[in-house]
């Protein structure tokens, strides 16, 4: 085959490979074009390359010019840099997932998400006014010695105590609030295989034990401990529930309604991104954990500083679940759900 007609005839394969190539040797400049790109998919790549490593070999055995087998060869060193290259540290895969790969997952699932709030704070908000209008509400909701409880731990009359709780060490109750939050967090979502009843049983039930403890606190005169001490480990630690009812509920939704996938399909769908949703939420859990052990229980803080704390904590998680990732553009199918970047 002469040279201008094996040129003429793999000329926009190259063209293509090359576009590729310039698009994604620069990673902020892949992630700017992402949204918009046009041209060859990531997961073509492979078999292109390797059908570009044939027209050099073909263009070698034939004795094509030496300009047509310069440019191939470029093309081929920087496909291999691009397809070879080091992949980055278990770390930095990890930090790029939380960052911008844990944001993208949570909106992909707005709707998902959206039910799961409404299910959590609508019962909370009712049961925290009603027990405002008629305190008497909270006696059908706990035990008389619960209710001892809740005020002895926050009784604004004992300064003494830290907020919330007895003396026990920092490292101690560390370790309780991790147990217990993730222990939440992961019946929430794992309850949602009983079709998603199971998720929304559990929303409902916090939103209601929740709502009752601060508005019967808030009644008898202790909202202001209860408050300080809350307001700091509240954004990470609420906002997890949510998310893990959300994909408690698109698990539950692929067993539901799964479309036009088999049944079996949707629930690992499902099963596989609420896995990796579950990373996130512990990793919020953790860090919720961490303050309500070290921040949340400091007594002599004053008041506006905890609630300052509190409002830049909440800003910051919805800042970071609503902008994390947008740069690289909405969660498509073809998405690596191992990479989330």
């Amino acid at each position: 085959m002469k040279q201008e007609r094996f040129v003429q005839r793999h000329e926009a394969e190259w063209q293509a490979l090359e576009d590729w190539l310039d698009a994604r040797s620069v990673a902020r400049k892949a992630r700017r074009e992402r949204r918009g790109w046009e041209g060859l998919r990531d997961h073509e790549m492979p078999a292109r390359y390797r059908r570009l490593c044939q027209h050099l070999a073909l263009a070698r055995r034939r004795g094509y010019s030496a300009v047509l087998t310069q440019r191939l060869e470029d093309i081929v060193l920087r496909g291999h840099g691009v397809l070879y290259q080091t992949p980055p540290p278990r770390w930095q895969s990890a930090l790029e997932f939380l960052v911008a790969g844990f944001p993208r997952l949570v909106r992909a699932e707005r709707g998902c998400m959206l039910a799961s709030l409404l299910l959590f704070a609508l019962p909370l908000a009712t049961i925290f006014i009603a027990i405002q209008l008629r305190p008497e509400i909270a006696a059908s909701l706990f035990e008389p010695q619960q209710l001892a409880q809740f005020e002895h731990m926050y009784d604004p009359a004992d300064p003494e105590r830290a907020l919330g709780r007895d003396s026990e060490t920092n490292l101690m109750m560390f370790g309780h609030y991790i147990w217990n939050n993730i222990s939440i967090g992961f019946r929430t979502f794992a309850s949602g295989l009983l079709a998603g009843i199971g998720s929304v049983l559990v929303l409902v039930f916090n939103g209601i034990t929740i709502g009752g403890v601060a508005g019967h606190l808030q009644a008898v005169g202790h909202g202001d401990p209860f408050w300080r001490f809350v307001a700091g480990h509240s954004a990470p630690e609420l906002t997890a529930i949510v998310i893990a009812g959300g994909a408690g509920l698109r698990l539950g939704l692929g067993l539901v309604a799964p479309g036009r996938r088999r049944r079996i399909d949707a629930l690992v769908e499902g099963g596989m991104r609420g896995a990796r949703l579950c990373v996130g939420i512990f990793a919020m859990l953790l860090f919720a954990a961490f303050v309500e052990a070290f921040w949340s229980s400091i007594s002599w803080m004053p008041a506006w500083i905890k609630y300052a704390v509190g409002a830049a904590l909440w800003a910051g998680v919805l800042g970071w679940l609503l902008l994390g990732g947008r740069h690289l553009g909405p969660l498509g199918a073809e998405d690596d759900l191992g990479t989330g970047a």
